[in-house]
């Protein structure tokens, strides 16, 4: 039986290890950083934390590694009220850390260590069957292998659940995941790659909605940082404007936006309303450094 409430996110949980300079290497340079932090994050346990934050209704699935990294992400989820039934640990593999370095504008460069992330698999996944199948809806990313986000849409879909997917690290989809989806969120760049349209600004952002939605999903939110985020639901598109911010730190921004969106759906927003809560979310977190330390609490966008 379905929970109308029940937000399932599945993806990646990490270790960010920031650090903050003027500006960002070049390959072969060293730059003296001035502030380091170590913070929980990780694609699908950022999405996790926003939407518990939204006041969702949380299970997250993930699988993290036998290790200090690991046992302390499950005790921070656990203090923002996720359920972590399904977060599986590997004997074999550390938890995934990811290297983050951040310039005076807020822009970062990231590099992952997948670690245990890699191998939650379609077998996990099954573990988790009737978890998923009481779902409102099911959020995933790309920070875990491929076909486990296929298995899992499979399931969703069969049962009538809303899958929604930001594409993201940025790869090729097939068109068997495109038609599960109810959603797609692509930034910019994941746009780019799925439509072969450049993307600089609401015109071409249509442009690239287009051929998206054409290739399967029915909704595309299209986020477009600083300007917002573009909605194309069949023929019709809507612009939704960011909030203006001085950004710091764009780390986590369109985790919390997915985190925020998936809440706005489960409690039964239209599609424009939830990316206006999704907007403010994300815009107040480029205000503030690091991942899920920056990501807000319902309390702080009413």
């Amino acid at each position: 039986m379905t929970n109308k409430n029940k937000i399932v996110i599945i993806g990646s949980s990490n270790t960010d290890m920031v650090i903050k300079a003027d500006r960002l290497p070049v390959p072969g340079e060293t730059i003296i950083g001035n502030k380091f932090m170590m913070n929980p994050g990780g694609k699908g346990a950022n999405q996790a934390v926003a939407a518990a934050r939204m006041g969702g209704n949380v299970t997250f699935i993930s699988k993290t590694g036998n290790d200090l990294f690991g046992k302390q992400s499950i005790e921070l989820y656990h203090t923002e009220g996720i359920c972590t039934d399904y977060i599986f640990s590997d004997p074999d593999n550390p938890s995934g850390v990811a290297l983050i370095s951040v310039d005076a504008h807020g822009e970062n460069c990231i590099l992952v260590a997948s670690g245990a992330n890699g191998t939650l698999s379609p077998a996990d996944i099954e573990k988790a069957r009737s978890e998923i199948e009481s779902a409102y809806l099911v959020l995933m990313q790309l920070e875990i292998p491929m076909n486990t986000v296929e298995y899992a849409a499979e399931i969703a879909t069969r049962k009538g659940i809303k899958v929604i997917l930001n594409p993201a690290p940025a790869q090729t989809l097939s068109s068997q995941l495109l038609q599960r989806l109810h959603i797609i969120t692509p930034n910019k760049t994941e746009a780019e790659m799925l439509s072969g349209v450049k993307v600089t600004g609401w015109e071409s952002a249509k442009t690239a909605s287009k051929v998206i939605s054409e290739k399967g999903a029915d909704t595309v939110v299209l986020t477009l940082g600083s300007l917002g985020a573009l909605i194309q639901e069949k023929d019709r598109y809507y612009r939704v404007e960011a909030v203006p911010v001085e950004a710091v730190d764009t780390t986590a921004a369109g985790d919390t936006f997915c985190g925020a969106l998936s809440v706005g759906l489960s409690e039964g927003m239209n599609i424009t309303d939830a990316v206006k809560m999704a907007c403010k979310a994300a815009s107040i977190s480029v205000t503030k450094m690091g991942a899920q330390s920056s990501i807000p609490y319902r309390v702080d966008i009413s």
